[in-house]
């Protein structure tokens, strides 16, 4: 196993770049372009997204509890839309 510690990349390009099986817990990432990625078997628990451009994001087969938009519950904000359709409204 390969081991780097503080690693800090700044004003660089990886571009198609591939992670497989890399623990980046307690990473901060600040001013990055992830637009096109994909992210699959991730562990966002306890993460803080903030300032983020989301346009176009598709979450799908996603553990969603307790996570919260601008402090709202996600999972109350599904339920609102479920009753709302159950409601014709």
């Amino acid at each position: 196993m390969f081991l780097l510690k503080n690693m800090e990349v700044t004003g660089k390009s990886i571009p198609a770049s591939k992670f497989d099986d890399v623990n980046l817990e307690g990473t901060v990432f600040n001013n990055v372009n992830l637009r096109t990625s994909t992210f699959s078997d991730i562990n966002f628990e306890r993460a803080k997204i903030f300032n983020v451009n989301m346009k176009d994001v598709e979450l799908s087969d996603c553990n969603l509890t307790g996570m919260t938009i601008d402090g709202i519950a996600v999972e109350d904000l599904f339920k609102a839309y479920e009753d709302s359709r159950k409601s014709g409204s």
